[in-house]
């Protein structure tokens, strides 16, 4: 079997346009088509299968060897099978990338290689990888600065193997940093898109909370909930990763285009489709595991019973992570879903702080809840006793105040003067009052909007 001509390359990725390309000095090319290179396992694909073969490479390089053959295979999967297909995970796991798609490829129509697997869901993947061309894909996000990772990657997130089959064939990331050492200290905040101004708030609050202590916020950059997440990360300078349900150069909603490419310049842009690739409504519920996995916990600000931020909270708690839920009105039909999750095993949330104390090192403890600590508090339980017996009221005489707390005269005179000295009472002419003093701010923590 020949192979067309791939698009030439010189990195990682095949480029240029489709079709044979021009000789190239130092190989012996004598026409248009050529031999594709010998590889054990995987037989050269036709003219209608992916570019595996790039004959107009000089000598070896990167995609001619073994571990690049396997990443332009992996990409061409990308585009082949649907994202956390568990069937597709099995046969990858066990034939490799390059073997796999082997088999995909040259089976014909028997779908015997993949038993277990129905006959439809074969013929699905091999329509779609005979028209899957990687090198091209790979061409279009190295020009937008990105890369496509591939378990083995030293950038690969080690804790997305926790999905087992429904591990990501290969992500397509966008963007400055590291993932893997992002995700290692990172959160997930997620909730409606049609949420509350109260719920808008919160999150954006969270976000910049985690933020200022060093975590990364990750969400799915939809309207709602996530997009005020991004924001609040960005806004204090930290570092944000947005999980896309589509391809990192197909920026949705499109009405978040803006803020995307603002993750995509401060933070990461992520995604299992390759570019070009749209968003359906089973893609974005299958996006979620990403976000469970990748993370070290989900917060869940708003969501109503049957909402997509729940998928995430219960793949996280099937994965071991942490499953938080920030409380909202009982009232409120977009706080039902939280309120479910909290009578479950997720725990409450309503700061950063609290966050951090599930999510971060042992030692890191939110700071104590408690109610303002009063003076009065401070005093002797007896002193204390007669303070409460002094009317609201008007002057009262000593022997009154005596008789209201259930001591002797001369004991209730002398606590009313220790008390008239600490600034709790005043002497008016035979009788005590309380002094008009304000009571000091409380030091719980700040209020709602």
């Amino acid at each position: 079997m020949t192979a067309t001509r791939g698009p030439a390359a010189t990195g990682p990725g095949a480029t240029g346009p489709d079709g044979p390309g021009p000789e190239v000095p130092g190989l012996d090319v004598p026409g248009p088509e050529v031999p594709g290179p010998d590889v054990p396992g995987v037989e050269a694909p036709g003219p209608e299968g992916p570019d595996l073969d790039v004959p107009d490479l000089d000598v070896p390089g990167p995609l001619r060897s073994e571990p690049g053959r396997e990443r332009l295979a992996r990409a061409a999967l990308s585009r082949s099978v649907e994202p956390g297909d568990e069937h597709a995970g099995r046969w990858l796991r066990r034939y490799g990338a390059t073997g796999f798609l082997d088999r995909l490829l040259h089976a014909g129509d028997d779908s015997s290689s993949f038993p277990g697997t129905g006959a439809t869901r074969v013929a699905s993947w091999r329509r779609r990888a005979t028209a899957a061309r990687p090198g091209h894909d790979l061409d279009t996000v190295h020009g937008l600065g990105g890369r496509f990772l591939v378990p083995g990657d030293t950038e690969w997130p080690r804790q997305l193997d926790d999905l087992g089959d429904a591990r990501p064939v290969g992500l397509w990331v966008r963007g400055p940093a590291d993932l893997r050492t992002w995700a290692l200290r990172s959160v997930a905040l997620v909730g409606a898109r049609a949420c509350t101004p109260y719920g808008a708030h919160t999150a954006a609050d969270l976000a910049a909370g985690l933020s200022r202590q060093g975590w990364v916020v990750v969400s799915g950059a939809a309207y709602g909930i996530d997009g005020a997440a991004h924001r609040g990360a960005l806004a204090a300078g930290g570092a944000t990763v947005a999980v896309l349900a589509c391809g990192v150069d197909t920026p949705y909603p499109r009405g978040h285009d803006r803020l995307i490419r603002r993750v995509a310049e401060q933070g990461l842009v992520v995604g299992e489709l390759p570019p070009d690739s749209h968003p359906t409504p089973s893609r974005f519920i299958l996006r979620n595991r990403v976000i469970a996995a990748l993370t070290r916990g989900t917060v869940v600000v708003e969501a109503q019973h049957r909402s997509g931020s729940l998928v995430t909270a219960r793949a996280a708690a099937r994965l071991g992570r942490h499953t938080m839920g920030v409380p909202g009105p009982v009232t409120s039909a977009l706080s039902a879903g939280v309120h479910e999750l909290l009578r479950g095993d997720a725990t409450l949330v309503t700061d950063a702080d609290e966050i951090v104390e599930l999510v971060g090192d042992i030692g890191q403890l939110a700071p104590a809840r408690r109610g303002p600590v009063l003076p009065r508090d401070l005093l002797a339980p007896a002193t204390a006793h007669v303070l409460e017996a002094v009317p609201a009221r008007g002057p009262t005489p000593t022997t009154v105040i005596a008789r209201r707390a259930g001591t002797t005269p001369d004991d209730t005179l002398a606590k009313l003067y220790e008390l008239h000295s600490l600034g709790f009472v005043e002497r008016r002419g035979e009788g005590w009052r309380l002094t008009n003093t304000a009571t000091e701010a409380s030091n719980a923590r700040r209020g709602g909007t």
